[in-house]
């Protein structure tokens, strides 16, 4: 039989007011647009428990609910039925593959007269908005790890200078157990942010399904409440732990309420507990915040009677995918333009990719010890990361052949280009090229020579290489110089602009 409906304390005073007055079921059912028979069973409540009209002025809404609908529905002069534990079957319920379903046979195994299926629901979901004062959302075990860094920061002293410096404290919480991870870094940048994840599934010894960031730039390019665009290398990361990207969706905090709770709580018990430490080093910081998430761990929830700690062993650790053989290596990847010289450029150092590719936009990833090329998914070429010594590194490999594919760009068209503004600057050309490994790896100063002279009358220019080769200043950020502070005049066909120079002292200064 179905059940019948629960009306609104103000229908079932309606009700019985109607009821006291003689109006019949049926009239009382149109007035208050409900069914007869549910009208019929709400007079029979009121009458086994003597209630009539005019009801008691001290009767609150509470007090009237609670004689109609007693002991939660158990029929009146009969036991209360036996209950489960509803904490236990909330963390049942977080076990792959557990239903309320599953529980509720379970429970009815060992207590054959006990709560109907809608009631045992009925009373769990009143038991779990006990837990919080808002809608809870159900995660299962190894699905979801929440992460995001705590608005406050840890301050760290420099023993020598006595200077602080503030640290971020990255918190990550599962979404199953609230098992809680935490550590601090000096900054919310894309190392510091995907080395915390590595760490952090060192940490729990195994990968989730999904990973909720919050749409912080580091982890997110474009937030977009239906598409949001993952960092490239951030997702690198996650295909390396077989993990995927669910950003939390903006201006949606209950998306990530699960770290938002964890962070609050992270706040209390590490910057709280610590505030009155001194940290000399982020390794005392991590050390102390390490004792912390142990008692953050081990703290026994109220309402469900377990740590999180037991029920990341007992419920969620099992069911994590296993971590790879490698911790995943931090790489940095970027879009990058072949220049006419067949090599491209990172942190002011340039690497050579096969000549073919010129002007070809490939991809760029920099990890701490190597520097690979991409181009359509596929490596053409890979150089150990430079950090000091020469600038350019080249592979001979890369270099063109005599049949070259691009022949316009040549050291004899550069010597041509610059022949017609004078042979000093022919000059500069040559020495230029001479002065590289190879001639190919000129091509860029020569350019940006040529762009230098674009706008200067040829005299000038003439004038300018002279002095550069000179003084051997071959590249552009020396004919920059010299064309700034007017240091070639002295090959000019005006001696007396060296002669007037304010720098210069003259032969009388030494006598």
């Amino acid at each position: 039989m179905p059940a019948k409906r629960r009306l609104t304390m103000r229908q079932l005073r309606q009700m019985l007011r109607l009821a006291g007055s003689g109006t019949s079921s049926r009239e009382i059912a149109v007035v208050l647009g409900i069914a007869r028979s549910t009208v019929q069973d709400n007079l029979r409540r009121a009458t086994e428990i003597g209630l009539t009209w005019p009801l008691p002025g001290d009767l609150t809404d509470d007090a009237l609910e609670n004689k109609l609908f007693a002991r939660n529905g158990v029929k009146q002069g009969t036991r209360r039925r036996t209950e489960p534990i509803w904490a236990e079957l909330v963390v049942e319920l977080k076990k792959p593959g557990v239903t309320l379903q599953i529980l509720w046979e379970e429970y009815r195994a060992s207590n054959p007269d006990g709560y109907g299926y809608s009631r045992f629901c009925e009373l769990f979901r009143s038991f779990e908005q006990r837990l919080s004062p808002t809608m809870r959302q159900e995660h299962a075990a190894g699905d979801k790890v929440f992460v995001d860094y705590s608005g406050k920061k840890i301050p760290i002293v420099d023993r020598t200078t006595g200077e602080i410096r503030e640290a971020e404290i990255f918190v990550a919480v599962l979404g199953a157990s609230s098992f809680t991870y935490a550590e601090a870094t000096w900054t919310q940048t894309l190392p510091d942010w995907i080395g915390s994840h590595v760490r952090l599934f060192r940490f729990i010894g195994g990968v989730p399904r999904l990973i909720v960031p919050d749409n912080l730039k580091s982890g997110v390019n474009r937030a977009s409440f239906y598409d949001p665009e993952i960092n490239r290398s951030y997702g690198m990361m996650a295909s390396h732990y077989g993990i995927g990207g669910l950003p939390a969706r903006p201006k949606r905090p209950k998306d990530k309420s699960k770290v938002e709770n964890g962070v609050r709580f992270a706040q209390s018990c590490i910057l709280g507990r610590l505030r009155k430490q001194t940290f000399f080093s982020l390794a005392e910081a991590n050390g102390a915040i390490a004792q912390s998430l142990d008692r953050i761990n081990d703290h026994v929830m109220r309402r469900l009677g377990v740590t999180r700690r037991q029920l990341f062993e007992n419920v969620e650790r099992a069911a994590l995918a296993n971590l790879p053989g490698d911790d995943y290596e931090f790489a940095e990847w970027r879009l990058v333009r072949v220049s006419t010289d067949y090599h491209v450029e990172y942190k002011t150092f340039l690497y050579s990719v096969p000549h073919g590719l010129i002007r070809q936009q490939v991809d760029l990833r920099a990890t701490a010890r190597t520097i690979e090329v991409f181009h359509r998914g596929k490596r053409v070429a890979a150089h150990q990361r430079r950090y000091g010594g020469p600038r350019y590194g080249t592979d001979p490999e890369h270099m063109p052949s005599s049949h070259r594919r691009y022949a316009e760009w040549t050291p004899d068209r550069f010597r041509r280009w610059c022949a017609s503004i004078g042979p000093n600057t022919k000059g500069l050309v040559i020495a230029v090229l001479a002065s590289r490994p190879y001639p190919e790896q000129g091509f860029r100063t020569c350019l940006g020579i040529l762009r230098l002279f674009r706008d200067i009358a040829c005299e000038r220019a003439e004038a300018v290489s002279a002095r550069a080769v000179e003084i051997g200043g071959l590249n552009c950020k020396s004919i920059a110089s010299l064309l700034a502070n007017h240091k070639a005049a002295k090959h000019s066909t005006e001696p007396s602009a060296i002669i007037d120079h304010a720098n210069l002292r003259g032969p009388g200064y030494f006598h």
